[in-house]
């Protein structure tokens, strides 16, 4: 099977495409023929070895796939060879056939594209639990998220309303971007890349500030995130775009009993209960028109290591997907 893979860390320049044996599943294994496979910041940080847990070398980036179960493991009892799934794997999603353990499948609606349930795990998943489960999102509240163009920004600009927040304001870098943060459901635009955003951020909210914000890039973006913060609120960090590790002072938080709160999927996972019933909810969404699933391009599963410029260039609308059929 073809697959892209990289036996040393550093920049896009070491994904390579391999010719490599088919795996075959054991156990509770499923073998899928993958038809679309989704591309996160996350693969760029384990290309360069930066990922938050280890990342042993060689190694077959991609972490959600789509496709159809060719083969099953012995002792599977919930899936059948000819089903069209969705999962979430450790590795090995940028190839023409990956593995996955059952327990994380979901099977889809004849009426579902591949891409676009692809594009819904990482990214769906996170931004319904950093609203819900770590940011406590109640309805009447004001949410800021940052780089609401983005693949977890769309969502979670949905998604707030969904759980309904009050009023949105959505944060990017480009009038493009916040155009399509505007046909999201976002209330307020601002442009992060001009000074004084937060000021703006204040100014949307009476000089209150915002109940729940998510921030994903760290160093100045936090600090200045940490001011927009209101009476309560909780500022919740799930990347550090930036490279940029943020330092702050714990008792600053005691003046207005605010709080700064980390998300990271993987911990999550280990939750299946929550996993699953949330993302069946998700699918719910999409299911009837409340949630919209942007797709910014779709290319060939060689254009890997274009696919990771372009995506570290921030210069990426919605998901991206690699197409191993193309």
């Amino acid at each position: 099977m073809k697959a892209i893979q990289f036996k040393q860390f550093g920049g896009p320049e070491v994904l390579e495409r391999v010719e490599l044996e088919k795996p075959t599943p054991n156990g509770r294994e499923v073998l899928i023929e993958v038809y679309a496979s989704a591309v996160n910041y996350a693969d760029t940080a384990r290309r360069e070895g930066q990922y938050v847990v280890k990342t042993y070398l060689p190694y077959i980036p991609g972490a959600e796939v789509a496709g159809i179960v060719v083969e099953i493991g012995e002792n599977v009892t919930t899936v059948k060879p000819g089903e069209r799934v969705v999962t979430m794997i450790e590795s090995g999603g940028y190839a023409e056939f990956a593995i996955s353990d059952e327990r994380s499948i979901i099977i889809l609606p004849d009426e579902l594209d591949f891409k676009i349930a692809a594009a819904l795990p990482v990214q769906g998943l996170s931004a319904y639990h950093i609203l819900k489960t770590m940011g406590m999102l109640k309805p009447g509240e004001t949410v800021l998220i940052h780089a609401a163009a983005g693949g977890v920004g769309t969502l979670a600009v949905q998604l707030a309303k969904i759980f309904g927040a009050k009023k949105v304001i959505a944060t990017a870098s480009t009038e493009e971007k916040l155009k399509l943060a505007k046909q999201m459901g976002a209330d307020v635009l601002i442009n992060y890349t001009e000074e004084g955003w937060e000021e703006k951020v204040l100014e949307a909210t009476d000089g209150k500030g915002v109940d729940v914000a998510l921030e994903m890039a760290g160093g100045d973006v936090f600090y200045k995130t940490l001011k927009c913060l209101a009476y309560f609120g909780r500022l919740i960090i799930y990347g550090v775009a930036s490279g940029q590790q943020s330092k702050f002072y714990p008792s600053s938080l005691m003046e207005k009993n605010q709080s700064v709160i980390g998300f990271f999927l993987p911990p999550l996972l280990r939750r299946t209960e929550l996993i699953k019933d949330s993302l069946e909810e998700l699918f719910t969404y999409v299911a009837n028109g409340k949630l919209q699933i942007t797709i910014g391009e779709v290319f060939p599963l060689s254009e890997a290591a274009n696919v990771h410029t372009i995506l570290q260039a921030r210069k990426t609308v919605g998901k991206v997907i690699l197409d191993p059929k193309n």
